[in-house]
């Protein structure tokens, strides 16, 4: 090969891996771990990096999450969870929790901690105030024992915090009018003040998804990025999507605390995929298409054009969260609980008809699924059965709007009983249900509707009562 031949393919090569490296600049995903089943950590640790994902949100700080992420170069925001706060409300426990879960995995070649998570939305009103009085001093003492340990000009602290913490009025429900909420003012007044002292970002949680998912009237195309035949106009300004709207109110709340310039941070934003009737793969991807080549193209907000530092969230499916706030919380995963992608999704912005890298080297369960047993003839406690099931498995798939939601009761009844089974590792005994399930090696998969085989891994865990009542539990299920 000729010299000029070699420069030209090496330059060839220069621009596909510039043309197709990377993502959105400086992208987060949230790694959530409420999962029966997890993935090993080093397996998504490598996820992210074959993805070319350069930060991540925990929810804690698990030990063997940190030792993954050693070395990675991955940023990382660690949390405490709001059960921890009164805790960190004494200074020697937060400098203890600083001790052993920053400055352990602060060294070279350790864990890239950019930011610490003071909780997680604690001024939600379903919390009933049980965080409001002890958010801010927990936040100052993680700060105070950042700076303590030489460590806090490079590590902030933040609080994590849902949109619901400021508001339009309903005299004037534009952005600009935004303010915090009345009831927790003063709280804010001191987060906002403390965090500009230490140069803090501001940490916001916004969710389009929620907006048309708790108001049947808020009309839909609002929620994406593909534009709107009546945008709402606030001083000139169109706004065409619920997105900017939120952000801009957030902007206008801090200006008229006299920190409109305060540095803000989107610690999570995304669109969940089962669960609801607008929670689906079709309206996901909808959403990123949108907002991913925003993100790239650095536009902001008409308030606050330029960079926006942001998380999508989330990473993977959880099946252990809370469906208190509805049955889509389980279904946030840009990825499935086994980590492979759910649909195409190019994080460069570009609008690449791509899927993710998904998990690679995962281990499952053997093909064999639990379902209804056809014989079976008493059926007086198939309701029972199947609500047995769904107590200790994750049947969020059945509820309106779903993908399993056309199932017959027979598919119903298979469906509940083979996600118990799948949770319980498929174990000797799990697919009885008094007669009215059988094993089947043959996929009972419908249309839509995916009958999963659960991953294998050493993190699994049995969903029975008690923990202790294995056994217990299995004679009940043999009466």
């Amino acid at each position: 090969m000729s010299r000029n031949s070699l420069l030209f393919s090496l330059l060839f090569v220069f621009v596909r891996i510039w043309s197709n490296g990377g993502g959105v600049e400086g992208l987060g995903v949230n790694w959530g771990t409420q999962a029966t089943h997890k993935l090993p950590p080093k397996v998504v640790v490598q996820m992210l990096k074959d993805n070319g994902i350069t930060k991540v949100k925990l929810f804690d700080a698990d030990a063997s999450t940190m030792s993954a992420l050693a070395g990675s170069n991955i940023e990382v925001m660690v949390a405490i969870p709001n059960d921890q706060l009164e805790a960190m409300n004494e200074r020697k426990q937060a400098q203890k929790w600083v001790k052993n879960n920053v400055v352990t995995y602060n060294f070279n070649g350790g864990v890239n901690i950019k930011y610490v998570a003071v909780g997680n939305e604690p001024f939600l009103a379903s919390y009933n105030n049980s965080f409001v009085n002890i958010t801010f001093p927990a936040l100052q003492n993680i700060q105070n024992a950042l700076n303590d340990a030489r460590v806090g000009d490079a590590i902030k602290a933040t609080v994590p915090l849902n949109a619901d913490v400021y508001y339009s009025p309903e005299d004037n429900p534009l952005p600009s009018a935004g303010r915090f909420r009345a009831d927790i003012n003063d709280q804010m007044t001191q987060i906002v003040q403390f965090l500009n002292q230490n140069n803090a970002p501001f940490t916001v949680n916004i969710y389009p998804f929620l907006s048309l998912y708790s108001n049947s009237h808020f009309p839909v195309d609002y929620a994406f990025f593909d534009g709107v035949s009546n945008p709402i106009v606030d001083n000139g300004i169109q706004y065409t999507n619920v997105f900017d709207a939120n952000y801009d109110t957030l902007v206008s709340a801090l200006k008229g605390m006299g920190y409109g310039n305060m540095t803000i941070l989107v610690g999570e934003v995304g669109w969940p995929t089962e669960g609801d009737i607008n929670a689906n793969v079709n309206f996901a991807n909808r959403f990123y298409r949108g907002l991913l080549p925003r993100l790239a193209a650095n536009k902001g907000t008409p308030l606050r054009p330029g960079y926006i530092e942001v998380y999508l969230f989330g990473l993977l499916d959880e099946d252990l969260k809370s469906v208190a706030p509805g049955n889509f919380e389980r279904h946030w995963g840009i990825f499935r609980y086994d980590g492979q992608p759910k649909f195409p999704m190019d994080l460069s912005g570009q609008l690449q008809d791509k899927y993710l890298v998904g998990a690679q080297n995962v281990q499952y369960l053997p093909k064999k699924w639990c379902m209804f047993n056809p014989n079976a003839t008493n059926l007086s406690k198939l309701a029972e059965n199947i609500n047995y099931a769904c107590t200790f498995a994750d049947c969020t798939a059945l509820g309106y709007g779903s993908s399993c939601n056309g199932l017959d009761a027979n598919g119903n009844a298979s469906y509940a009983f083979n996600m118990y089974f799948q949770v319980q590792n498929q174990g000797d005994l799990t697919c009885n249900f008094q007669g009215l399930a059988m094993v089947t090696d043959q996929n009972i998969s419908q249309a839509n509707c995916n009958f999963t085989i659960q991953i294998a891994t050493s993190s699994s865990m049995k969903l029975l009562p008690g923990g202790g009542l294995f056994l217990a539990a299995f004679i009940y299920l043999l009466l």
